[in-house]
């Protein structure tokens, strides 16, 4: 397979992946739950160095990651162009019980998307975090990178 007309794929810095995980809503919490693995879609925000989630307290969720390993995935993809990035985060989820700090949550978000009971709130302090990009070839204007291989703010929070 001959791959020279592909887009490089490119690792991020840290500040660069934490500024687009900072532009999404939506992403993968990656845990385990009775051994196996699990993903589930979520809303979050990222406040203080850290991923926030409200959830129920009968999620299966809640209960699989309190105090557990997990992983966090943002991405965003343009499929006519071949082009996009992924983000993932690595932090041990906490259950926030202080009541100052759920209230104060509460103020910045996020915002639940999901009807129903969500009275339980976690929080994933970021231990790590890598991105990679695949930018477009060189001299591709069609695609939606600017010549330094970064995506238009418009593109990347849209």
């Amino acid at each position: 397979m001959d791959t020279t007309g592909t887009a490089p794929l490119v690792t991020m810095t840290e500040d660069e992946a934490l500024r687009l995980l900072g532009t999404q809503q939506v992403g993968r919490l990656v845990y385990t739950r009775r051994a196996l693995p699990a993903v589930t879609p979520v809303n979050f925000v990222l406040h203080e160095g850290a991923i926030w989630i409200w959830t129920a307290s009968t999620t299966s969720m809640a209960q699989a990651v309190r105090g557990a390993v997990v992983a966090f995935e943002v991405d965003r993809l343009d499929e006519a162009n071949r082009t996009g990035w992924s983000v993932v985060a690595l932090g041990v989820a906490e259950l926030v019980v202080n009541r100052t700090e759920i209230e104060r949550a509460a103020g910045f978000g996020p915002e639940p998307w999901v009807s129903g009971r969500k009275e339980h709130l976690l929080r994933i302090p970021l231990k790590m975090i890598s991105g990679r990009r695949i930018r477009p070839p060189a001299g591709d204007a069609g695609a939606p990178f600017t010549p330094d291989g970064r995506a238009p703010l418009a593109w990347e929070g849209s």
